[in-house]
């Protein structure tokens, strides 16, 4: 990453913590903005992610940075016995467990809060691990990517879905302008804390997408690592394997 950027700016806690807080304080309004944000497309791209892990037959899947637990979710009809969320915000796992209830998913799904650069699970855990519109919000990229690795079990699969810049004109200065201009006003106006939003855009045009993160994973020692652009290269899906 170009350079280290935080949610809260005049805040002298750790870039962790900080995430912490800031999802925290939007999980209420996190789904609903994020529907009205992607015009619905982040849905769709889930649905890719769940595709390229389900040819897997994975026997068990690791969802970190699960949020509210949208991809943990979709990831139940892949007949997976063990599914376990992830996150570092109780806020938005207290709103990800009513959801669960709500689709009577409690014995299928497990919700627990933890750092993916700590991860709580033994080496070779877990067939495959996803992580969506989380890897960018990582204090360490480099240690929470060695931690994903080593929970990974031989042969599994490991797919981000992430922001990434559109390369091709116009698509790069259309998504410039709306992520610097009007996605932080539609956040101020929904969830109440613009730097979260202004947070989200920032992070993304200083992730390392493309061929960038491919190269990171592959230093890891991920294999087989392939990127693919989706709408635009508005966000990038990423497989690999161990």
């Amino acid at each position: 990453m170009s350079k280290k950027v935080t949610p809260y700016k005049d805040s002298d806690l750790t870039k962790k913590k900080q995430v912490e807080q800031m999802f925290d304080k939007i999980s209420g309004s996190y789904d609903g903005l994020n529907r009205v944000i992607s015009l619905g497309t982040d849905v769709k791209w889930r649905k890719k992610v769940v595709a390229a892990v389900a040819a897997t037959n994975p026997d068990s899947i690791l969802d970190i940075a699960t949020g509210t637990g949208d991809l943990a979710i979709q990831m139940a009809p892949t007949g997976a016995s063990r599914i376990v969320g992830l996150d570092l915000s109780q806020g938005m796992l207290n709103v990800g467990r009513k959801k669960i209830s709500a689709k009577n998913l409690d014995g299928k799904i497990e919700m627990i809060q933890g750092d993916s650069e700590n991860l709580p699970f033994e080496d070779s855990s877990f067939n495959a691990i996803t992580v969506a519109f989380g890897v960018r919000n990582f204090e360490d990229l480099e240690k929470g990517l060695e931690e994903i690795y080593r929970v990974l079990k031989p042969g599994g699969i490991f797919v981000v879905l992430e922001t990434s810049v559109p390369t091709k004109f116009p698509f790069r200065q259309g998504y410039n302008f709306y992520s610097k201009t009007i996605l932080p006003s539609i956040g101020k106006i929904f969830s109440k804390d613009k730097d979260a939003y202004s947070y989200l855009s920032e992070s993304a045009a200083n992730f390392p997408y493309g061929a960038a993160f491919n190269n990171i994973l592959s230093k890891i020692g991920f294999i087989d690592v392939e990127d693919l652009p989706q709408t635009f290269g508005v966000s990038t899906i990423y497989i690999a394997s161990k």
